[in-house]
């Protein structure tokens, strides 16, 4: 009889996140394989910065290699927390760095994030939804970063947030008015995309 051979179970993120507490370099390494992608999206939606996503990604896995906040898997997934990390990142650079324009002059952010958000926008509605998403003021910009383009729950997004599921909700719900009012504006430069509206889920 051909003896069974037991497959090799893929360790969790939490996992992971222990066995790097431990000292394995090896479980940093797949841990950072897995989750760099999101956090690095995460940042480039947020600020529609290549570089700033670059520098916020390295330093949100550094924090999390330094401890500072620990980890608690109590409080929800290991994506959601560097996500978390990547976002205070960026409120720090929003304070020390004059790149950023402040919440309060909308047209501003759009004007100066108009080049790097058709850089990275793969055709021109694209480039217009991505464009009206960082005009958004920081708080809605946020919700529709995480509900829509990372698909987080909203529990996940409340996470990150460090906020209620109903915050969440309400801000989500205005963010897509302001998002199809935008587009709305500007639907005579051609088809512009619609968000779903249930991208979420609870």
């Amino acid at each position: 009889m051909t003896p069974l051979v037991m497959k090799a179970t893929k360790p969790t993120e939490e996992e992971l996140v222990r066995r790097m507490c431990e000292g394995s370099r090896e479980a940093f390494a797949e841990l950072y394989q897995r989750c760099q992608s999101s956090v690095y999206r995460f940042v480039l939606q947020m600020t529609g910065s290549p570089e700033l996503a670059e520098d916020v990604t390295q330093e949100t896995f550094m924090v999390l290699i330094r401890g500072v906040p620990p980890y608690d898997d109590t409080r929800g997934t290991v994506r959601a927390f560097l996500i978390g990390i990547a976002r205070n990142q960026v409120l720090r650079r929003r304070r020390e760095d004059s790149y950023f324009a402040t919440d309060e002059s909308a047209d501003d952010l759009e004007n100066t994030c108009e080049s790097q958000a058709i850089d990275f926008a793969r055709n021109e509605s694209v480039a217009a939804l991505r464009k009206a998403i960082l005009s958004l003021p920081r708080h809605y910009r946020e919700v529709i970063v995480l509900c829509e383009l990372q698909e987080m729950s909203y529990a996940e997004a409340a996470q990150v947030l460090d906020c209620a599921i109903g915050t969440v909700r309400s801000r989500l719900n205005r963010a897509r008015a302001m998002l199809t009012q935008k587009l709305i504006a500007d639907e005579e430069q051609g088809n512009q995309p619609k968000l779903k509206s249930e991208r979420c889920f609870a």
